[in-house]
């Protein structure tokens, strides 16, 4: 009787993953031996270079973030000539190529090895539930959001043919949106929707959530962070109209800061303190660069302490509580949630006192300033009797202590049976699980077996 293999290679398509996976190996082995080839010894002074040059340009970062005047001017121009200087190092040696190329069959071994990764897990994303479209949706349109996609993309008009009730805000007369959404329900609606940014799909999810009625996501807004999360088409976002005829219903969880819902992530310390600057909309980054020197030595704003069961942080200068847990595992993974039915929140805490403790973030999750958790109850207290909050990107100053919670489940989200991005969790690249994928271990047949 043949061998037996892992669960891995029973699968139809074992067969190609393992392929893809000894690919990504090949290639990695590939940039190695250039490297060799080319310089052979010389190529750990190379790695040694590269790594002094990166672990220096992140002190050179945090200098220029926390100093002013002449100090700031000097750190920036270190943080561009560094690399620069890493870079004519190679050159001078007559390496250049060689790094650069192994570099790319590097980068390129890793993405070839996520696929094989990703394949191999599966998607994992929340269920799908079957539903009858709506008979009266109604759906709430901001035209400045995302530079005009209302207008751009004819929202209004497409959605008024499918059915819908719009109720579009006028920019000059600001409206409680949360208080529409209600009044619509009062008078029958089935199925709210949003097209604007997160903070306003956050208002109109809650009232949704407290009728038990369906939610329409459409990605009209500038980041779209929440659509992103959802699968949905942020270039065009009339397509996400399509969940009013041709949709299915997923049930994800929501945020709570006291009583107001969240559907990306609320934060505390240097990011919430900066937005609240009058100039902040106006002018982002010369904002943040103006008040960044007092904010991250502590010498202004709240000292915050952050409980999350067991776990307390103390004078964080950042922290980012999220509905559902980020990916942190690599690059590929930041800024999304691979799931919203996990049923906890993500906390996300930074406290960097230094340019050394700036490089060490480069560790990622093992750095010392990082501290990762989830948990279904949050705590951010501290001496003031109240602290700024970023709320889905809008500025709030709530009393302390402010407490966040997870709601399991507590929003039904109508989206289109057919969309781009269908999120599901994707793999940290792993090299042994990568190995393992790529060349399974075979199980010797039982001497009894018929």
């Amino acid at each position: 009787m043949p061998a037996r293999t892992s669960g891995t290679a029973d699968r139809p398509d074992a067969a190609a993953q393992r392929w893809v996976a000894r690919l990504a190996l090949l290639v990695a082995a590939g940039a190695i031996a250039l490297l060799l080839a080319a310089a052979g010894v010389r190529s750990l002074g190379l790695l040694a270079v590269g790594l002094a040059g990166l672990v220096a340009t992140a002190a050179a970062l945090w200098w220029a973030l926390s100093r002013r005047g002449l100090a700031r001017a000097l750190a920036a121009a270190l943080a561009v000539l560094l690399p620069l200087a890493v870079l004519l190092n190679y050159a001078a040696v007559g390496l250049l190529w060689a790094a650069l190329s192994a570099l790319a069959l590097w980068l390129a071994a890793m993405l070839i090895g996520r696929a094989a990764l990703a394949a191999d897990a599966g998607r994992a994303g929340p269920r799908e539930h079957p539903s009858p479209p709506p008979a009266a949706p109604f759906l709430i349109m901001n035209p400045r959001s995302g530079g005009g996609k209302v207008g751009r993309y004819d929202l209004v008009a497409k959605a008024r043919a499918l059915g819908a009730e719009v109720a579009v805000l006028d920019p000059a007369h600001p409206q409680d949106v949360a208080e529409l959404a209600r009044g619509a329900v009062a008078r029958g609606a089935d199925l709210l929707g949003v097209a604007g940014g997160d903070g306003t799909q956050a208002l109109v999810a809650g009232v949704a959530a407290r009728h038990g009625l369906p939610f329409v996501v459409i990605s009209a807004g500038t980041r779209n962070h929440f659509a992103m999360d959802l699968g949905l088409d942020r270039a065009d976002p009339s397509t996400c109209l399509d969940a009013l005829t041709d949709g299915v219903e997923l049930r994800i969880d929501l945020g709570l800061i006291g009583e107001r819902v969240f559907v990306n992530n609320a934060s505390f310390g240097v990011y919430a303190a900066v937005v609240q600057s009058p100039a902040y909309r106006d002018d982002k980054v010369h904002t943040i660069l103006r008040e960044l020197p007092d904010l991250l030595p502590h010498q202004v704003g709240p000292r915050l302490t952050v409980r999350a069961g067991d776990v307390v942080m103390d004078a964080p200068q950042g922290v980012l509580i999220s509905n559902n847990a980020y990916q942190l595992g690599d690059a590929a993974g930041l800024g999304r949630r691979p799931r919203l039915d996990s049923g906890v929140l993500g906390v996300a805490g930074v406290k960097v006192d230094n340019a050394a403790q700036a490089a060490g973030l480069l560790r990622g999750r093992q750095a010392r300033g990082l501290t990762l958790l989830t948990g279904t109850e949050v705590v951010v207290d501290s001496g003031a009797p109240d602290i700024p909050v970023g709320v889905d990107g809008e500025a709030l100053l709530l009393p302390t202590p402010v407490t966040c919670r997870i709601s399991p489940g507590a929003l039904r989200v109508r989206v289109p049976r057919e969309r781009p991005g269908v999120p599901g969790e994707k793999p940290r690249m792993d090299w042994r699980s990568l190995g393992r994928l790529a060349f399974p271990r075979t199980r010797p047949a039982s001497r009894h077996a018929p």
